[in-house]
């Protein structure tokens, strides 16, 4: 049977590959993008490569918005097997001086992972199968120094901290684990980054379609386990 799976924040960049990598693996795709139009847009790019695309509208910093997507995809009887969380925001600043960015990073970065998951797990559950996929960075790593800007770094440590929690709580059958994709070439990454979106998203194909009895609650780069 075909596997349906939601990646939030696709309409470009490395959720844009994620989806088209499942895509490719077999998977109905529901390319989630918080302006419906360039969602649309991409998916359509998508399904001109033959590819089972479609877009949904669905801005993970909005509660309201994620519930209003879950709604109507069970209206359409539409089950999501695999769920990508792979929207986020960088917020620059400083903790202690400027405009406050931790709501913001908070926001998408861990409450919306939060959000989809609270909406999408339970359908996990019923059918006894599930696949979760965090998109983190080694930026939020305590091995890595918690680099790059503090809300972004804070907000990852949490999404990760969020991961290892929810893998104690969710139904036998659902796995969820954090990756990282690296310093990938996108509009966020920039053009002098190591890595193509390719790469980016490999480890993300790879933990949706894990086997049964495979890891959850790790953390992953380029497949392998990867420190805290």
């Amino acid at each position: 049977m075909t596997k349906r799976a939601l990646v939030t924040g696709a309409n470009r960049g490395i959720g844009f590959e994620i989806s088209r990598q499942l895509g490719k693996a077999g998977h109905a795709v529901l390319l989630g993008a918080r302006d419906l139009a360039q969602g649309e847009e991409a998916a359509a790019k998508l399904r001109g490569e033959g590819l089972d695309v479609t877009a949904v509208e669905i801005d993970v910093s909005k509660a309201a918005s994620v519930k209003k997507c879950a709604a109507s995809l069970k209206k359409q009887g539409l089950d999501v097997d695999v769920l990508v969380n792979n929207a986020g925001v960088i917020a620059e600043g400083d903790l202690l001086t400027g405009p406050d960015p931790m709501k913001g990073a908070l926001g998408v970065n861990l409450m919306g992972p939060l959000q989809t998951t609270r909406e999408f797990a339970p359908g996990m559950a019923k059918r006894g199968w599930g696949r979760i996929v965090n998109v983190s960075s080694t930026w939020g790593s305590f091995e890595s120094g918690l680099e790059g800007p503090a809300a972004y770094a804070i907000s990852k440590a949490a999404l990760n901290a969020l991961t290892v929690r929810l893998s104690r709580e969710l139904s036998d059958g659902i796995l969820i684990n954090a990756m990282c994709p690296g310093w990938v070439r996108t509009r966020m990454g920039g053009d002098e980054a190591s890595r193509s979106v390719q790469e980016g998203a490999d480890t993300a194909l790879f933990l949706a379609t894990l086997p049964d009895g495979g890891p959850t609650g790790g953390f992953f780069r380029d497949r392998a386990p990867i420190a805290w």
